[in-house]
């Protein structure tokens, strides 16, 4: 099992900061996902800037919630962020 969600912050690009368990940063670009219609509602800055830690993974009003594992595996660990910056 991957780590779970601590903390997160969501930022104005539709991309979240994620600290895990482990101690890792990982970054995770929430844009291609936003054609889904689960996720529409987070198109909404003000309202994708709603996310926050709940049991593992990160949630937003409305039930929405994101699969934890899928935000590791494909979440850009910070170290490689700041390099290719």
């Amino acid at each position: 099992m991957n780590p779970r969600i601590n903390s997160v912050a969501a930022n104005d690009d539709h991309t979240l900061r994620l600290t895990f368990t482990n101690g890792e940063i990982r970054h995770f670009d929430m844009k291609p996902y936003l054609d889904y219609p689960a996720f529409e509602p987070l198109r909404e800055i003000v309202f994708f800037k709603l996310a926050h830690a709940s049991h593992g993974t990160v949630t937003w009003p409305k039930e929405i919630d994101f699969d934890p594992d899928t935000l590791y595996i494909e979440g850009r660990p910070e170290q490689l962020e700041d390099q290719a910056a």
